[in-house]
């Protein structure tokens, strides 16, 4: 779908409108099926336009508001893992079989990686974990 702004040769009245394609907006106009909502004018066209781009500098979008808040609070539970619990990298799924079966006593939780198979199987064996979203400290 793409929105276009059309605007009335006659009395130059413009409203928005959307089509499958611009090809269809063509066939649409050559067949003389699009008019004017004002005056009723089969003289319409497209206008310029210009496409609405996100940028950083748009603090007032709410939509780049409510993802820099959204990463923001994931960066906040990320910082609290890593002060709190112990990183176990790719050794997820052992240590915390270690942790269940062994009733190993740890001063700290754990975090690292693991496999949806192995989150699978933690949890049939009755180990709860979590996933959370991680977001990389580089910018993106």
């Amino acid at each position: 779908m793409i929105k276009y702004k059309i605007i009335c040769n006659d009395c130059e009245f413009t409203f928005d409108s959307w089509f499958a394609s611009s090809k269809e907006f063509e066939k649409l106009k050559r067949k003389k099926l699009l008019n004017c909502h004002n005056c009723n004018s089969l003289k319409v066209d497209k206008s310029l336009m210009a496409p609405t781009l996100i940028n950083k500098n748009q603090k007032n979008n709410s939509e780049f508001a409510n993802y820099q808040n959204i990463k923001k609070t994931i960066k906040d539970y990320q910082k609290f893992i890593k002060d709190n619990f112990k990183y176990v990298g790719e050794n997820f799924a052992y240590e915390a079989r270690s942790i269940h079966y062994e009733k190993k006593k740890n001063s700290k939780g754990i975090y690292g990686n693991a496999s949806k198979k192995d989150l699978f199987e933690l949890k049939e064996e009755g180990i709860e974990t979590q996933m959370i979203p991680w977001v990389e400290d580089k910018q993106n």
